[in-house]
């Protein structure tokens, strides 16, 4: 298979992610099924954080079990504070646009603040959770990428393809999960807004296919995996919170269990076809 094919096959798996951007169109729908659905999109991504976290760990507890102790301490190192990174700049970010809301409040008066928000920032609250979710499955996937372009340049083409299939069916569900919190919106995305935030979700899977089939690297691989799991606990965090303000426990727990059922389901179907 050709280095094109592989590239246009790594593109398809990142596009996937577009089969769950339209469901942030859907409005006038009930609490209760807002609320099972954010909730889903929680449990996808809580399967996602173990599934990364999980597999950046794996080589630095390699490095440690066979006494390479530089190797460890350096990929220790990376994990620990690309994970920080991931994390710790979500919550710096998120702070400081709180303290601009609280500056415009009080120099413009209350009736400001909204329009302050979009003429300085141009989303809402809502829509910024919305990107911060594309950001983290975006570096997510671009390990997935990684993945799929390193098993291509050992020429491992079969794991290749089956990687590719199994990312393809984890990016559909992870569309989904970008759109969940616009269920809050007054108003329904656009359709450019959605594609934009498909591009930053799925793009990613085909950068990482291209930098795998060009450059091997370990290291790189734990740094972004880390960046990733950051990201994606501050987001979970985050959409626990609009979870508990519709307020039914019933539909948020029912909504995780679904999620992390379709999260491992695909995960297992992946390891099925890898055997």
């Amino acid at each position: 298979m050709s280095t094109a094919q592989i590239l246009g096959l790594g593109a398809v798996a990142g596009l996937t992610i577009f089969i769950g951007l339209p469901i942030g169109r859907m409005h006038g729908l009930d609490a209760w099924l807002k609320c099972f659905l954010s909730s889903t999109a929680t449990g996808i991504l809580l399967f996602l954080f173990w599934d990364v976290l999980s597999t950046a760990v794996d080589p630095v507890e390699t490095a440690l079990t066979s006494g390479r102790d530089g190797r460890f301490l350096w990929l220790a190192a990376l994990l620990a504070a690309g994970f920080a990174v991931g994390l710790l700049s979500l919550v710096a970010y998120d702070g400081w646009m709180k303290q601009r809301r609280r500056k415009a409040f009080v120099s413009a008066g209350a009736a400001a603040v909204t329009d302050y928000e979009h003429h300085f920032a141009g989303l809402s609250p809502a829509r910024w959770l919305a990107l911060f979710i594309a950001t983290g499955i975006g570096l997510h996937n671009f390990s997935e990428g990684l993945a799929i372009g390193q098993s291509a340049a050992r020429d491992e083409l079969s794991l290749a393809l089956v990687l590719i299939i199994g990312f393809g069916l984890h990016n559909a569900t992870e569309g989904f999960g970008i759109v969940a919190p616009l269920a809050t919106e007054p108003e329904a995305p656009t359709w450019g807004f959605l594609g934009v935030l498909g591009l930053i979700g799925g793009g990613p899977t085909f950068l990482g296919t291209a930098l795998g089939q060009a450059w091997v690297n370990e290291a790189l691989s734990v740094a972004v995996l880390a960046l990733a799991a950051g990201s994606i606990l501050y987001v979970v965090m985050e959409l626990l919170n609009v979870s508990r303000a519709f307020g039914s426990k019933a539909a948020a727990t029912l909504g995780i269990l679904l999620g992390l059922v379709l999260g491992f389901g695909t995960d297992f179907i992946l390891i099925a076809a890898g055997a």
